[in-house]
């Protein structure tokens, strides 16, 4: 657990058009998706919270804060029930990452934190939070772009751990490598 709080938001993710099945129930050893990320953060917070919309999850999710806005709805309903400065937010199928790695981004944590050509993970403080609610009233759904506007730190993550499972071949060639 991390040594000041820090509250973990599980980004569950919606259709998985791509993958063709929810990739939160996708399994790698024992566990799904979900409950691998789930016990992730866990390990790592002393609070966490699972948002989006997925069914047959071992836990409830919430709501995004607007259907159809993409990580960041999920991050802002996430942020709002949050009672720590700092967020870590995670996506359902990145299963490779370590409480190590969530623990860099938040202690690179200025206004927000996030490896190197990709907005997730991250890490972002509460003082940002008007930023992306303004975002998302304005519909800039785009993470990437409403982390550019603020204070954000670049954290060089071991780019295997950021491995993305988006379609059923990434999933196998993440099985094939372990």
């Amino acid at each position: 657990m991390a040594d000041r709080g820090l509250t973990g938001l599980l980004l569950v993710g919606g259709r998985s058009r791509r993958f063709g099945s929810p990739k939160a129930l996708a399994r790698l050893g024992d566990e799904t998706f979900a409950e691998r990320a789930w016990r992730l953060l866990g390990e790592t917070c002393d609070e966490r919270f699972a948002v989006g919309r997925a069914e047959g999850l071992p836990f409830e999710p919430i709501a995004d804060a607007v259907e159809g806005g993409g990580p960041l709805a999920g991050i802002v309903a996430g942020m709002r029930r949050a009672r720590n400065d700092v967020v870590v937010a995670i996506p359902v199928d990145t299963p490779l990452l370590t409480p190590a790695s969530l623990q860099e981004l938040a202690d690179a944590c200025r206004d927000a934190a996030m490896p190197p050509g990709s907005p997730l993970p991250c890490a972002i403080a509460q003082r940002a939070l008007s930023v992306l609610e303004d975002a998302l009233a304005h519909g800039d759904l785009a993470l990437s772009a409403v982390l550019e506007r603020i204070d954000t730190a670049t954290v060089d993550l071991d780019p295997g751990l950021l491995a993305n499972v988006n379609e059923p071949g990434d999933l196998e060639r993440l099985l094939g490598g372990r």
